[in-house]
C-alpha cells in the first residue's frame, strides 16, 4: 500500500469548496497553429507531466481528514481525451465545449485533472485543460504548463520537469502557512503564526460582529484587516449577483498589442493593470447600460488573487496566494476619470494586509468542520460579484508537441455564489481578455468581452484626438471616430453630423488630474514593473496570480 500524504489545510479548503453550481477547477484553453499529433502529445504528457507526483495521485478521505494517495491503477488514457469540432463557427463551438466541461465534475476516484485535444479548430488544434484547484494554484499550474512547452518546433522530446519542480510537492509539516505567513507586499515581511489561538480569534469575530467593528476602529494591523473583511458591505446589487444555476458560458476577445497598452500607461502615469481594469469596468458599464439597468453609483467588487510565493516556494505545487478586494467604479463614464480612480484604489491596496489575512482565513477554514468553512467563505464570497486574474505570460512564442501556441486563456473557479470570472493574460507581445459567466447572470459573455478592447480603444483615441482639459464624452468620441472613418472611405460627410473641432494636442497638465479626483500623473512616470502591475492566483516573477 502506498504511503499517504495529508493534504494541507489550504488545499483541503479548496477540495471541500466544490458545489454543483461552482466547481473548483482551473480551466485553460490553448489554441495551436497546425494540427497537433495526438501520440506526440501523449508522449509529452508521459515524459513531462506525470513526473509531477500530484498528477498520479488521487484523494482519499477518512475520519482524520483528506490524503494524497498514489493511484495504483493509473491510466493516462482516462485523463487524455480526443475530439473534433463539427463544421461551422469553430470559435463558438470551442467556447461551448469549454463551458460544458466547466460544469462537469472530475472523477473523484481518480487524479483530479483532464486534457482534451480538440481537432479541426481554425485549421489547427485546441487543448482544453481542467485541473482541480486543490492540486495547485494558477501560478503553479502556469509553471506546469510551461514545462510542457519548447522554444522551437524541432526541440527534442526531452524528459520530465526539473528536479526542483518534480519534487516540489510538500507534506503538511513543510507548508509555510503551518509555520508563518509572510506578506510580500511593498517589502513588508511580517510573520503571523496561524495557531489554534488565531483560529479561535477568527471564529470569535465571525460570531461576534461587534468585536470586528471594534478592531476595525482601532486600526491595528492584521486584526483590523480581518475585521474589515468581515464587516465589509456587499457591492452593488446588479444582474451579476444572485444564485447561480451552474451552467456556464465562456468567451474571449481577440488579442491586442501589449506595447500599445504600455505606451498609454506611460503617457498617463498608470500601470498596465490600471488600464486593463478600467477597461473591464467600462465594459461592464456599457453592458449594463445596453440592458437598461441603472448604473448610478454602481460598483462591482472583484476578488483579485495575489501571489504569495517566496523564492523558495517557486516551482512547487499547492496553493500559496492571498486575495485583495477591488471595487470597480462602473458608475464612472469618463474613461480618463475611471482609469485614475482605478489607479487610486489600486494604490490604496499596496501594502495591505488583505492577502495574508485572506490566506490565513482559507487555512483556518481548512482546519475547521466543513459547515463552518461554508459559512465563513459564503460571508466573503457574497460581498463580491467576480473573480479577476491577470497573468503576465511568456513574451516569446512557445511550442507544445511540435505545434506553435497561438493563443491561450485560463480561468480560475468562482466560489460561493459568485457567477463571473474575468481573466487577463499576456503572451508573445499581446494581451487578451477572457470571461466566464453563469448563464443565470449573463448568458451572452461575448457581448461583454467584445467591449473590453473597445473601452481601451476609446481611451487611446481620446488621448490622441483630444486635449486632456477638453475631453469629450465617449459618445462624442465614438461619433468622431465614425466621421473620421467615413472621410477616409470617401463617404459624404454631409450624411453624418460633423465632428467637433479639436484643438492641437497639448501635453498633459497637472490640473487635469484634479478632474478625475486622483493624484496628477507625472509625465516622467513609467509603468510599474510587471510584478507590481499584475496579480493573480500566484503571478510568476517577471521573466505574471488563480
Amino acid at each position: 500500500m502506498s504511503k499517504r500524504e495529508r493534504i494541507s489545510p489550504v488545499d483541503t479548503a479548496w477540495l471541500r469548496m466544490d458545489r454543483p453550481t461552482n466547481l473548483m477547477m482551473i480551466v485553460g484553453v490553448m489554441m495551436f497553429e497546425g494540427a497537433m499529433d495526438y501520440e506526440r502529445l501523449r508522449r509529452t504528457l508521459e515524459a513531462r507531466l506525470l513526473p509531477y507526483r500530484r498528477f498520479r495521485q488521487k484523494v482519499e478521505h477518512d475520519a482524520t481528514g483528506a490524503y494524497w494517495v498514489d493511484d495504483e491503477d493509473f491510466d493516462l488514457d482516462r485523463h487524455l481525451h480526443h475530439a473534433a469540432l463539427p463544421a461551422g463557427d469553430h470559435k463558438v463551438e470551442l467556447q461551448k465545449m469549454a463551458a460544458d466541461l466547466m460544469s462537469i465534475p472530475l472523477d473523484p476516484n481518480r487524479p483530479l485533472w483532464s486534457y482534451h485535444l480538440v481537432d479541426n479548430y481554425d485549421g489547427g488544434s485546441a487543448l482544453i485543460v481542467r485541473i482541480h484547484h486543490c492540486i495547485a494554484d494558477g501560478i503553479a499550474l502556469i509553471g506546469v504548463m510551461l514545462s510542457l512547452t519548447d522554444a522551437s518546433p524541432d526541440a527534442p522530446e526531452r524528459p520530465g520537469p526539473p528536479l526542483k519542480m518534480a519534487r516540489g510537492e510538500e507534506g503538511p509539516d513543510s507548508f509555510f502557512w503551518n509555520r508563518v505567513f509572510e506578506p510580500v507586499t511593498q517589502g513588508m515581511i511580517t510573520a503571523y503564526n496561524l495557531s489554534t489561538k488565531a483560529w479561535l480569534k477568527y471564529f470569535e469575530l465571525l460570531t461576534h460582529p461587534g468585536q470586528a467593528l471594534d478592531y476595525s476602529r482601532q486600526g491595528v494591523g492584521m486584526a483590523a484587516e480581518l475585521a474589515n473583511l468581515l464587516i465589509m458591505p456587499a457591492d452593488s446589487q446588479t444582474r451579476f449577483k444572485g444564485k447561480p444555476c451552474g451552467t456556464k458560458a465562456v468567451a474571449w476577445a481577440e488579442p491586442m498589442p501589449l506595447n500599445e497598452v504600455k505606451a498609454v500607461g506611460k503617457a498617463l502615469g498608470c500601470s498596465v493593470n490600471d488600464l486593463l481594469l478600467s477597461a473591464v469596468a467600462g465594459a461592464l458599464r456599457a453592458y449594463l447600460v445596453e440592458q437598461g439597468d441603472p448604473i448610478e453609483g454602481v460598483e462591482v467588487r472583484a476578488m483579485v488573487p495575489v501571489n504569495m510565493r517566496s523564492k523558495e516556494d517557486e516551482g512547487k505545487l499547492g496553493n500559496r496566494f492571498g486575495l485583495v478586494t477591488l471595487l470597480l467604479p462602473v458608475y464612472i463614464e469618463n474613461p480618463f476619470e475611471r482609469t485614475f480612480e482605478v489607479r487610486r484604489r489600486m494604490d490604496e491596496l499596496k501594502g495591505s494586509y488583505q492577502p495574508v489575512v485572506a490566506l490565513g482565513v482559507l487555512a483556518a477554514t481548512g482546519l475547521a468542520p466543513k459547515f463552518v468553512q461554508d459559512i465563513a467563505l459564503d460571508i466573503l464570497a457574497n460581498k463580491a460579484s467576480a473573480v479577476m486574474t491577470n497573468v503576465p505570460g511568456p513574451q516569446q512564442p512557445l511550442y507544445m508537441a511540435g505545434s506553435r501556441l497561438a493563443q491561450q486563456m485560463f480561468w480560475v473557479p468562482q466560489s460561493g455564489n459568485i457567477g463571473m470570472g474575468v481573466s487577463i493574460l499576456s503572451y508573445d507581445g499581446k494581451v487578451q481578455f477572457g470571461l466566464v459567466t453563469d448563464r443565470h447572470f449573463a448568458a451572452d459573455p461575448e457581448n461583454i468581452v467584445c467591449r473590453f478592447c473597445t473601452e481601451f480603444e476609446k481611451l487611446v483615441y481620446a488621448l490622441l484626438l483630444d486635449p486632456w482639459e477638453d475631453l469629450r464624452s465617449p459618445e462624442e468620441i465614438q461619433q468622431s471616430l465614425e466621421d473620421e472613418l467615413a472621410v477616409f472611405a470617401g463617404a459624404h460627410k454631409a450624411e453624418k453630423p460633423a465632428a467637433k473641432p479639436r484643438k492641437p494636442r497639448q501635453p498633459l497638465k497637472r490640473k487635469a488630474a484634479a478632474k478625475s479626483h486622483a493624484q496628477p500623473p507625472s509625465p516622467a512616470a513609467s509603468p510599474p514593473a510587471p510584478a507590481d502591475e499584475n496579480t493573480i492566483a500566484g503571478s510568476p516573477p517577471p521573466s505574471s496570480g488563480d
